[in-house]
């Protein structure tokens, strides 16, 4: 959290437990106590905190939908605790979209190539990835990567459903089919990756590629309903 806040932007910093139980909720504790303990790697002062606890842990795309309920700003975007991806390379990522340039970035992990990463994490990633640019017609280099920075607006029309991993491919799909109601720039820029092991906690598991390839399937191929259009202001529709 003080490596989020010291990132030399603007930024609220949404915070959700997902119920964990490995101490993190002692840890916020006493972060609410004390917001400074936090804030203080800001020197500028420009990072406000809010902490939110889930009730019962449901997963991660469960604890993305409450911290894109809960956010105020601008832009979104997905830091998962782990630190795999840099924090400081958010602001190059952001400036896209500042720039008037996309309204949703992509940061690719493959982009300058794969030299190190874990060979089966690499053959998944690309096997994804190329299924679901099959059946979206985008074409992004890493579709299951974090850090999808979008416009804010753009969150609320997506009707986000899946609570666990499967959120990378649902909100990938449900991207594509937006884009084709609307115009949508979508655009990727290169970054860096840490990638951690099973034995440091990382919790993908077979399953989870299963899972994926469902949710590709699922969201890239059915487009889902068209939102109801509100009425204009003063207009009195009679009812259904």
């Amino acid at each position: 959290m003080r490596r989020v806040a010291a990132v030399p932007i603007d930024k609220e910093l949404v915070v959700v437990n997902d119920c964990s139980r490995d101490g993190t909720h002692g840890v916020l504790t006493r972060i609410e106590a004390d917001p400074s303990l936090v804030t203080s790697a800001d020197s500028t002062g420009r990072t406000q905190l809010r902490i939110f606890h889930q009730p019962v842990n449901r997963g991660k795309g469960a604890a993305l939908h409450r911290g894109f309920a809960e956010a105020r700003g601008d832009v979104v975007v997905v830091q998962d605790a782990d630190l795999e991806y840099e924090p400081h390379e958010l602001p190059r990522l952001v400036s896209r979209i500042a720039r008037g340039e996309a309204d949703v970035v992509y940061g690719s992990r493959f982009a300058r190539g794969h030299a190190g990463f874990p060979f089966w994490h690499t053959l998944a990633n690309r096997v994804l990835t190329a299924l679901s640019n099959a059946t979206t017609g985008l074409r992004v280099s890493d579709m299951e990567t974090c850090y999808k920075v979008m416009r804010t607006d753009v969150v609320p029309e997506l009707r986000l459903r899946e609570e666990r991993f499967g959120f990378e491919p649902e909100v990938t799909a449900l991207l594509a089919h937006l884009s084709r109601r609307r115009p949508l720039r979508v655009v990727e820029e290169p970054i860096s990756y840490s990638p951690r092991s099973v034995a440091e906690g990382k919790k993908i598991r077979l399953k989870d590629a299963f899972r994926a390839v469902y949710c590709i399937l699922r969201y890239g191929l059915i487009a889902p309903p068209l939102p109801k259009e509100l009425p204009a202001a003063g207009e009195v529709r009679p009812a259904e």
